[in-house]
């Protein structure tokens, strides 16, 4: 298997070198960016946007739904730290040289990368958080998704991964993240629903000043009819 997408004719190839391409006639400080976004800032924005969704989640949601929310919130994490863990005997049995070990010419951004290719981890780990993030919250769990694609282009930019590294890294957190997910949330949900009741950590679920679902924001006091009248005006 060390020979797959070897072949100079390979489409997996050549969209390498025409990503990557990109990367040669860009500024020098462009790619420093890319390298940096690629390796590290992508991986931190989607963990921004977890929080972000958590923050949301505890002080909008109703009990239920903060609930649910935040024990998807948890396993998505769970699910790309699964999904790492299932790749492992996957690129032992590949053995994938990285790109830049087969061919000539490309531009790495980042120098070291001594393990094998397929799949690529980061790809795998932000997909797996993107996948399970939309199970908690449609809205959060697209833009997560949106930058896991990020993360891939960034990848084959970069010259550390072909571009079949990329789609195998998605679609492997993909199926860890949704096929394990209900059994996930049956375990999750009752331990978020006892960290919701206890009073020391109720706050991580949900804010104290949120309101539930359909609770009046005002009230109206309505006039006492014994007060200021008479009984025969209410009996007219």
């Amino acid at each position: 298997m060390a020979g797959l997408a070897s072949d100079g004719s390979n489409p997996d190839v050549s969209l390498l070198y025409d990503i990557n391409g990109l990367a040669k006639s860009a500024p020098t400080w462009f790619d420093r960016v890319m390298e940096f976004v690629g390796e590290y800032g992508i991986m931190l924005a989607m963990v921004l946007v977890v929080l972000w969704c958590w923050w949301s989640a505890r002080r909008r949601g109703g009990p239920e739904d903060s609930i649910a929310t935040v024990a998807g919130l948890v396993w998505a994490p769970l699910a790309a730290g699964i999904a790492l863990l299932v790749n492992v005997p996957i690129r032992g049995f590949v053995e994938r040289p990285r790109p830049f070990l087969d061919h000539q010419g490309l531009e790495v951004l980042v120098a070291g990368k001594t393990d094998y290719s397929f799949v690529s981890d980061h790809a795998t780990m932000a997909m797996g958080i993107g996948a399970a993030l939309f199970v908690a919250n449609r809205k959060f769990g697209l833009a997560a998704i949106g930058l896991a694609l990020a993360e891939g282009f960034c990848r084959v930019y970069m010259g550390v991964h072909y571009p079949t590294d990329v789609v195998g890294g998605f679609a492997l957190g993909t199926a860890v993240a949704l096929l394990l997910a209900p059994l996930a949330l049956a375990l999750l949900t009752p331990l978020v629903s006892a960290v919701a009741r206890s009073e020391g950590a109720g706050w991580l679920v949900r804010s104290r000043k949120a309101r539930p679902r359909g609770e009046r924001h005002e009230t109206v006091d309505l006039p006492d009819p014994k007060v200021g009248g008479s009984e025969n005006d209410l009996a007219a």
